[in-house]
């Protein structure tokens, strides 16, 4: 068993689209309507048949709910491992992203949170 798709509340897919592919650099591989939303699923430009990033609408209640309680308490979402954190600092941040914690070592790893705009926190990791 493995994991092929895992999901992110997002407060606006077509925001969340744009600031995923332009500003993060990952790459779309499914853009599908659903009813009036879509199953818009990202990947890694360096691993296109790797798990996929689904930008799942947060319009339920209990969604909207989660997703603002944990951003409120400054905990992330998700994930993102990097190799080298102070390098994609640098080019988030010359992309306009902005973070709530700059990379930080922490035990043998080191992290950093950036805001999505989307409603969301996400940490990036170097171990």
């Amino acid at each position: 068993m493995k994991i092929i798709v895992t999901s992110l509340f997002v407060q606006d897919q077509d925001q969340a689209l744009q600031f995923y592919t332009e500003k993060l650099g990952f790459v779309l591989k499914h853009d599908v309507p659903v009813g009036e939303f879509r199953w818009i699923a990202l990947v890694s430009p360096h691993d296109q048949d790797g798990t996929e990033l689904l930008l799942e609408p947060n319009n339920h209640p209990a969604a909207k709910d989660y997703q603002a309680r944990i951003a409120a308490d400054g905990i992330p979402a998700t994930m993102f491992g990097v190799e080298d954190i102070h390098k994609e600092h640098k080019r988030l941040l010359d992309n306009g992203v902005k973070f709530t914690m700059e990379p930080t070592q922490m035990g043998e790893v080191t992290i950093a949170v950036f805001d999505d705009t989307c409603g969301n926190l996400i940490q990036m990791i170097e171990k």
